[in-house]
């Protein structure tokens, strides 16, 4: 109830809470959807879609995972089955604390036994209505208790001293006048001191409750160094004894850096700044052009939370330094809201990339299977793909008003260093050099927040040289 009237703000993979996992269970394939509470404590609801495989049972537990020990789980929660679809299942979990969870999924089936673990970051993002019938009667409650307040004052000095069946006097009458006015007037203070306590304690559970992610500071020197300088928030700093804070690498980066300019979007880099001695992020920036770039920087802590900071910056015409090994960046057409998808990415090299999809209408918070196909000069699917930082691809899908911003990866809505340490507690290295080939087609699980339009940016690489397609599409209700 203290909550009820503080401002509803979220950061942290922007606007875009829901977690998408596809994965292995042993010899089971999984797709997951984990929409996390928006209060903690709170229960996230947890769908499961199984691609590959006959699953008869899944259960589920969750564990917090603070980077310095990890949780006990708790008795496995039995998944209910969808009604006429045998392949889904959905089930609750309680979450319990601010920060990084895991859901571990046991699976049973024709095949025998699979387990898998997803990692799930956990705040408290927004507050909740109060309910309106509660609301009416404990108003009421209150005119109840306030005119029985003020009467009853009112009658004990009018008729405190008089004799039963006697009528008051006229003097006792205006005493009982006055005695109403000062417990009015008591009544309006009591009520006015309760609204300021409310008010404060509101602030404060603000401040330590509703998550915000660390603010960071931009500076760009005039030649091509850019400088971010990340500070503590109250919510970060009471969180310092429990938690790992350390920054972990992931895809080998330290930091994701993508810079977007707006409003027109014709303009996307994703960079790797290096952390300095002292903590700040420097980065040498490629050739661009002039504009209002939006900012947002991808960080991962030791406990396999992630987070995205969002800033903004002018910058001139920069000379720049030319692009190399895993920065990347794209000079696109300027967004065009009008409602049209793009299925086609035509690449400098006459190459080209393709949205696969089958034209049905997306819909908000419901899974889908995003597909891209590589074409080669000739219009044939190509056959040089090399993975990218350790993957088929990289896509940032960002709403025309950036309230949306997420990185997808092939697996997923979830850094692959979260992966990592819920699944093999941090000692699986990823091989960000394979020379191997890869199919033509990458594909990225992925649900978008809210109805709008959408640009996304589909990232590949081939021969060494990372490819940008830009596709848009839009959202209804």
């Amino acid at each position: 109830m203290i909550l009820l009237f503080v401002p509803s703000v979220a950061f942290g993979h922007v606007g875009s809470p829901n977690v998408y996992f596809d994965a292995d269970a042993g010899p089971y394939h999984l797709l997951f959807t984990v929409i996390p509470p928006a209060m903690v404590p709170g229960v996230a609801l947890v769908q499961v879609r199984v691609t590959s495989g006959t699953v008869n049972s899944i259960g589920i537990a969750p564990v917090y995972v603070n980077g310095k020990d990890q949780g006990v789980p708790p008795a496995a929660d039995m998944m209910d089955p969808v009604p006429g679809d045998p392949q889904s299942f959905t089930g609750k979990v309680w979450m319990m604390e601010s920060g990084a969870w895991e859901v571990r999924a046991e699976v049973s089936g024709t095949q025998g036994v699979g387990k898998v673990a997803v990692p799930v970051p956990a705040f408290a993002r927004r507050t909740l209505p109060m309910q309106k019938a509660l609301g009416v009667l404990l108003f009421g409650l209150m005119l109840v208790l306030s005119i029985g307040i003020i009467s009853i004052a009112g009658a004990a000095a009018r008729e405190g001293v008089v004799r039963p069946g006697a009528e008051p006097l006229p003097r006792q009458r205006r005493l009982g006048k006055i005695a109403m006015a000062v417990a009015a007037a008591f009544v309006l203070a009591i009520l006015a001191l309760g609204n300021w306590w409310w008010n404060a304690q509101a602030a404060d559970l603000k401040q330590t409750m509703l998550y915000s992610a660390p603010p960071v500071r931009v500076s760009f020197d005039g030649g091509d160094l850019l400088t971010l300088r990340m500070d503590e928030n109250f919510w970060h700093k009471i969180r310092k004894e429990q938690w790992s804070m350390n920054l972990i690498p992931d895809h080998g980066h330290i930091m994701h850096l993508f810079l977007l300019r707006v409003p027109a979007m014709d303009r996307f880099y994703h960079l790797h700044p290096e952390q300095a001695n002292d903590g700040s992020f420097l980065v040498k920036l490629p050739p661009l052009s002039a504009g209002s770039y939006k900012i947002f920087a991808d960080i991962v802590r030791g406990t396999g939370f992630p987070e995205t900071m969002v800033s903004e910056i002018n910058l001139p015409d920069v000379a720049g330094v030319p692009l190399s090994g895993d920065d990347s960046g794209v000079d696109a057409s300027a967004f065009n809201s009008a409602g049209q998808t793009t299925d086609v990415s035509q690449l400098a090299d006459g190459s080209r990339i393709v949205w696969e999809h089958d034209g049905s209408a997306l819909k908000p918070n419901q899974v889908s299977w995003f597909r891209f196909r590589m074409d080669d000069a000739n219009g044939k699917p190509a056959a040089d793909l090399e993975p990218y930082m350790g993957m088929a691809g990289h896509a940032a899908f960002v709403r025309s008003d950036q309230a949306v911003f997420a990185h997808i990866h092939p697996a997923g809505s979830v850094p692959m260093a979260s992966v990592m340490i819920v699944q093999t507690g941090g000692g699986m290295a990823m091989d960000h050099n394979s020379p191997q080939a890869l199919p033509a087609e990458v594909s990225f699980p992925y649900g978008f927040p809210q109805p709008g339009d959408y640009r996304l940016f589909v990232q590949i690489k081939r021969h060494g040289r990372v490819e940008t397609g830009v596709f848009d599409t839009h959202l209804g209700n």
